[in-house]
């Protein structure tokens, strides 16, 4: 089973249909929509600061979610995944964004809808990236506009697929 834990007053809340891998751990002061995945080895620590997250959101293996005591919460839009060993701090991620592998968001930067932080990527501080936008790079540069094509065969792809990954596993092992 995973670890939610309460902690300084605060219990993290799901809507329908959660699935929580039995490693995954979800701390603090946490609200996450319906139908979200949280994987194996992934952690959402709300202890210093709040974390919000929408619906349909998958955050993969290894993944971290935080934010920063007093000065950044993390909040996360619709229909988001997050990949694995992602870093997400402290920042805001707007829906149907593919965080990539490895990649890191860090605090105070904006995703814009409809965008994607390629594998390995890094988003400094501050950086407010425009709707639609595919970002690569150490630091992140926009390389191009997330045409259609990578619309539905990335983003709306893995977040589909990671609502039927989850329902494989069943009721035993949701939150």
């Amino acid at each position: 089973m995973a670890l939610v834990r309460t902690l300084n007053g605060f219990t993290p809340s799901f809507g329908k249909d959660p699935f929580l891998a039995e490693t995954a751990v979800v701390i603090g002061d946490v609200v996450m929509g319906d139908g979200c995945s949280v994987w194996y080895n992934a952690v959402v620590r709300g202890d210093v600061n709040f974390i919000r997250i929408g619906h349909r959101v998958n955050i993969q293996d290894n993944a971290t979610l935080h934010c920063t005591y007093q000065k950044c919460g993390l909040t996360i839009g619709d229909d988001v995944s997050i990949g694995h060993n992602a870093v997400v701090h402290g920042c805001t991620v707007e829906s149907k964004v593919l965080i990539g592998m490895g990649a890191i968001v860090m605090d105070q930067a904006v995703i814009g809808t409809g965008s994607v932080i390629a594998a390995g990527a890094v988003v400094t501080q501050g950086t407010i990236v425009p709707p639609d936008s595919l970002m690569a790079g150490v630091p992140a540069k926009r390389i191009g506009a997330v045409g259609k094509a990578l619309a539905e065969g990335e983003i709306e792809r893995i977040a589909r697929n990671y609502q039927l990954y989850a329902s494989w596993y069943g009721e035993g092992h949701s939150s």
